[in-house]
């Protein structure tokens, strides 16, 4: 099967988990943790620009799982997680990890978040090694096993 189509089948199936699992998550810290995990994969290489902004937002938008909460809220806390990774990336990934750190406590919600991460960066069908790492540290940050998501 090629990369292409591994990366695909694999956001698929986290979305499929987390259909799933949508009555589930509806806490405060998922969705911090999540719009932090969001920001964290859209930036991960350092830099965001305004089509990847406006395709992650849109994402965010129309996932069946965050659609527990209020679109313009979510958004908000996407674009505040973004604000601090552009101006200090070293610095605001501290504060972004410390957002997604708040979904520890529920391995559920912790799971959950990873999966949302999965599912952003191959949601252009290109799931890269830089994407692929930051989610990799949330994993640390959650106390998850990398090698449970294939990273």
């Amino acid at each position: 099967m090629a990369l292409w189509d591994r990366v695909k089948e694999s956001a698929t199936t986290m979305q499929t988990q987390l259909v799933a699992k949508k009555n589930d998550l509806k806490s405060g810290a998922f969705r911090d943790a999540s719009m932090a995990m969001c920001a964290l994969v859209a930036a991960a290489d350092g830099t965001i620009d305004a089509a990847e902004r406006r395709r992650v937002a849109q994402l965010i938008a129309t996932n069946e799982v965050l659609q527990n909460f209020p679109a313009d809220d979510l958004r908000r806390r996407f674009e505040e997680n973004l604000d601090k990774l552009t101006s200090d990336f070293d610095f605001g990934r501290v504060s972004v990890l410390q957002e997604i750190a708040k979904a520890k406590k529920k391995p559920a919600e912790a799971r959950a978040v990873v999966q949302i991460g999965i599912v952003i960066g191959g949601a252009d069908g290109d799931f890269d090694a830089t994407e692929r790492a930051v989610v990799r540290e949330a994993c640390y940050t959650l106390d998850l096993p990398p090698h449970e998501f294939d990273l």
